[in-house]
């Protein structure tokens, strides 16, 4: 009896913070997905027939965080909208963007169907591909929502795909990632969240930002740089035990100072943790 409620004290604590929240009803969009067969990757993704009304959410959308986040994105992030030719005008094709990351850093896209299960994602990182939706929030949901769509993963994460320094980073994060097991598996996922999602910059100018969860956020841009919000230097060992909640503005956040800082410290903790040769 003993035993068994060891077992599912650990199993508890080694659900991400996602799978948590799901266990408590949240939108069941939000719960991941295994895949059951190949994605569509690079030129086998077909352009959707989007109505209308989907591109004048992206139009919206665009114009409404680059007015906020030019002084307050990175200037790494901010270079990646121009290479990868972002515009209001019209959603963009996965495959044209794919075709971009192959030439800049050797990355890939692949289209998939919602939030999938971290194993399908990892899997497909360390391969040099990164996983994006291809539809986009309702109207209703133009200001915030829960579930993935493509202008979180377009805007939010591809900008910085085309850095070679973040690029190479992300695919040691799915190599890593891949492995993990256990209370590992729950760091990574918390180390995910405190960059790649929810980080920040020091940039000479100042202090910027970079996670692609306050990028496509509007509250998150302001309220990130804001005194609300208590900003803790770069330290893995920290990061990785840091707790947090998906459902509310952030109030605590880690800054680096760049991104070789980041992908040589996320390679030294995993090499101490076994995660990496």
């Amino acid at each position: 009896m003993e035993d068994q409620k060891k077992e599912n004290q650990t199993a508890e604590e080694n659900l991400s913070a996602y799978e948590k929240a799901a266990q408590e009803g949240i939108d069941p969009r939000c719960i991941p997905q295994r895949l059951d067969g190949p994605v569509p990757e690079h030129d086998e993704i077909v352009y959707p027939n989007y109505p209308k009304s989907d591109h004048e959410s992206w139009k919206f959308l665009y114009e409404r965080q680059m007015k906020l986040l030019p002084g307050r994105a990175c200037n790494e992030y901010m270079e990646g909208t121009k290479v990868l030719k972002l515009s209001p005008d019209k959603i963009p094709f996965l495959k044209d963007l794919s075709h971009v990351f192959l030439k800049t850093t050797g990355w890939k896209v692949a289209r998939v169907p919602g939030l999938i299960h971290e194993q399908n994602f990892f899997e497909m990182l360390r391969r040099r591909v990164f996983p994006s939706t291809d539809y986009i929030r309702g109207k209703e949901e133009l200001d915030y929502t829960p579930a993935p769509d493509l202008f979180h993963d377009i805007f939010g994460h591809m900008p910085l795909l085309t850095n070679k320094a973040f690029a190479s980073f992300y695919q040691k994060f799915g190599e890593a990632a891949f492995k993990a097991e256990g209370k590992n598996r729950t760091k990574l996922e918390t180390f995910h969240w405190f960059t790649v999602e929810f980080g920040l910059i020091n940039n000479p100018e100042g202090r910027r930002i970079y996670g692609a969860g306050i990028l496509s956020s509007l509250k998150e841009v302001e309220h990130s740089l804001s005194d609300k919000v208590v900003v803790k230097p770069f330290d893995p060992e920290k990061i990785v035990v840091q707790q947090y909640d998906v459902w509310h503005l952030q109030p605590i956040l880690f800054a680096i100072d760049s991104f070789e800082q980041l992908e040589k410290g996320f390679d030294k903790w995993c090499k101490e943790n076994g995660l990496l040769n």
